[in-house]
């Protein structure tokens, strides 16, 4: 699949390559249900890298062809501000991580928490779409991913990299677990 802008307005033109997405679905029967198989019910995952399915040995789960352009168009990436102030930033002492410390190291203040905030969430669905993931814990919270972030040193030239922890929720949201999970 290829863009193309052609007077204000995206043009997509589908090719051979188009990733290939699944939809995980609990088919309710019976009376017992999973709490991963629910967690996991109308979540998207590229094919090569969705959970292990079926998922255990009385699993009622399918996974449902998606087609790639619903990912594109609807895909998302949140995270609440709390997640940079107070707790990535530590406004309130009493997070005792020392991520404050790492990212003052790399010229980053709370002043750039609204910046960080948006530039995570922007990276997170453009590396999701792209299938660019790794699956984390599976639990009955939840699928997790890590997704590796990129920003600019503030204090000096060059890149800094880690990995950002996300929740992948139905219908293609992503929720930010942890801003910073490490190198």
């Amino acid at each position: 699949m290829y863009y193309k802008q052609h007077k204000g307005e995206l043009l997509i033109h589908k090719s051979t390559e188009m990733p290939k997405w699944v939809k995980w679905v609990h088919h309710v029967t019976g009376l017992m249900h999973c709490a991963e198989c629910l967690m996991l019910d109308g979540c998207w995952f590229l094919f090569e890298k969705a959970p292990v399915w079926p998922h255990h040995e009385k699993c009622h789960c399918s996974l449902e062809a998606i087609d790639y352009l619903v990912v594109l168009m609807n895909a998302t990436a949140k995270s609440d501000y709390s997640k940079f102030d107070p707790y990535l930033f530590n406004t309130m002492g009493i997070h005792l991580h020392g991520k404050d410390k790492l990212f003052a190291e790399w010229g980053y203040s709370v002043d750039d928490a609204r910046w960080l905030q948006a530039e995570m969430e922007r990276q997170a669905r453009e590396k999701y779409v792209r299938g660019e993931y790794e699956l984390g814990k599976l639990n009955l919270f939840g699928q997790r991913i890590n997704i590796i972030i990129e920003i600019p040193r503030r204090d000096q030239e060059g890149i800094v990299s880690f990995t950002s922890g996300w929740m992948v929720k139905p219908n293609g949201e992503l929720k930010l677990n942890t801003p910073y999970g490490g190198k």
